[in-house]
């Protein structure tokens, strides 16, 4: 059985490392590649991404699988070769229901789509990117029927991207969470909104990149296994585990852009690079799901990088950066200004309370346009309408409503946006398992000190990778099931100080 498993290791090296060199094409796409490239761009990722469906696919691996499978069951469940098994199988499963032509053919639609979305947000012209939007939700729903017999045409897409959910889970869990939140969310937006005019000043960007690096250096992320660039739209991307990148982008005049999403992505990445070396090249070494991912980036970017403890170290080196802007201003002022709750239309800079009424407008959007309640050419108003029924503001443009965010432009459309607030909820009871693992984890982050978090977290969640469903993962490190609890806990508690509530 030794040489029939090194050999299921051998075929998917080859496989990891063709999609390893389309992620390279992308993440160059996404950052320095000249515009006229972009026709041979789309066609070199989706030779590499037919290749490898293709590799994937061969009946010599479900042959060598269906030989591992006794194998398997004499094995401890944790171990990685019962896990590689496993978790290979149930991708190769899923991956044989998809014809390769079809992976080709997404794959080439999504890099024209991504280019498109490039020009027409800029320009605020959706009418250049509807045609392609179009055909990206045609291309979703013959994806999702490729897996027949769901309760919703959604929950394939949903379970691609965090196994075991479906949209009448996620439905369920929205109610309760929007239950919780609509009450706070205006119980503080009926009091005078807090003054953030400090971060709305000039900030030079290299000032500003130069102090984000600095930040996550400590964090405890490596640069001699990763890099940060510049990007439309930031974004983690894993070549191997030795090269875990991330983008940004700056706002000169908005010191927040740069800052937490430097941190955020970091926290995607402290993930990849947490992940045990042993499992490299393989179906393990990933995430469990995007809301497990998520959970990362939330958990730094927020409860630790959003904290009054964090800015007690952090605040006056940055007054020293920036000391024009920030030395008037003092650290109560500035814990507010980055804390402040409004009612905004862009998810990425949305605060806390509010982030994930953002989330389930989309999500919403997602079913109605699957299900055929909503075209592609009504999706804008529909976008509009939503967000003046669940926010109380609507866009004044198409730039910064519909086509805000990236997701639907290079990618499917359904299962991109629940394992953001999946994330919150998660790194909420990640965070509270850990303060109850090591108490004084606050008082660390206040004298800038994060190793005891992040050996924590790669102890019981980065490095085995995807080893363990979402649920599994769960209830090892907390002890129990998927719960808001933690998570309306922790905004009570720190929204309800800031603003008396």
């Amino acid at each position: 059985m030794e040489a029939k498993l090194q050999e299921l290791k051998k075929r998917l090296v080859e496989i990891n490392d063709l999609k390893s060199a389309a992620e390279l094409l992308y993440w160059d796409q996404a950052t320095y590649m000249p515009s006229g490239g972009a026709s041979a761009r789309a066609r070199q990722m989706a030779t590499l991404e037919r290749l490898a469906h293709e590799k994937f696919t061969d009946p010599a691996i479900g042959k060598l699988l269906e030989e591992l499978r006794s194998c398997r069951e004499s094995l401890d469940y944790d171990s990685d070769e019962a896990s590689l098994i496993r978790v290979t199988q149930r991708e190769y499963d899923r991956a044989v229901r998809i014809p390769p032509s079809f992976a080709e053919q997404l794959s080439s639609h999504s890099s024209a789509s991504y280019e498109a979305w490039t020009k027409a947000r800029p320009a605020d012209d959706f009418s250049a990117i509807q045609p392609y939007l179009e055909k990206t939700l045609d291309l979703s729903r013959q994806l999702a029927d490729f897996f027949p017999g769901y309760e919703h045409i959604a929950d394939p897409l949903i379970d691609y991207e965090d196994y075991g959910m479906k949209a009448s889970t996620l439905r369920v869990l929205f109610d309760e969470l929007r239950e919780q939140l609509v009450p706070i969310v205006e119980a503080i937006t009926s009091q005078p909104m807090a003054d953030d005019s400090c971060l709305h000043q000039n900030f030079p960007e290299a000032q500003q990149l130069a102090f984000g690096l600095e930040i996550i250096e400590r964090l405890g992320y490596d640069f001699t296994r990763g890099r940060q660039d510049k990007t439309p739209h930031p974004f983690m991307i894993k070549f191997s585990l030795g090269d875990v990148r991330i983008t940004t982008r700056v706002k000169e005049n908005n010191l927040n852009e740069a800052l937490f999403g430097a941190m955020h992505e970091a926290g995607h990445a402290l993930y990849e690079q947490g992940i045990s070396m042993d499992l490299e090249s393989t179906p393990l070494a990933d995430g469990a799901s995007a809301g497990a991912h998520e959970a990362q980036s939330r958990l730094w970017e927020n409860l630790v990088g959003h904290s009054r403890g964090f800015w007690t170290f952090y605040y006056p080196r940055l007054q020293e950066v920036f000391p024009d802007q920030l030395k008037p201003v003092s650290l109560d002022t500035f814990y507010r200004a980055i804390n402040k709750v409004e009612r905004s239309l862009i998810r990425t800079a949305a605060d806390e309370v509010t982030y994930n009424l953002h989330v389930m407008i989309r999500f919403g959007l997602e079913l109605d346009l699957l299900e055929g309640q909503l075209t592609v050419a009504d999706l804008p108003q529909a976008w509009r309408e939503r967000y003046q029924t669940d926010l109380g503001i609507a866009p004044p443009d198409d730039r910064d409503g519909v086509m805000q965010d990236i997701h639907w432009y290079s990618s499917t459309i359904g299962g991109r946006f629940q394992g953001y607030t999946l994330g919150n909820i998660m790194g909420a009871q990640f965070y509270e398992a850990a303060l109850a693992a090591h108490p004084e984890i606050p008082e660390q982050i206040a004298r800038g000190q994060f190793q005891t978090l992040l050996g924590w977290l790669k102890e019981n969640i980065y490095r085995h990778g995807n080893k363990f469903t979402p649920s599994e993962l769960i209830e090892r490190v907390t002890g129990g099931p998927l719960s808001t609890e933690p998570y309306i806990k922790y905004l009570r508690k720190k929204y309800g100080e800031l603003y008396s509530l």
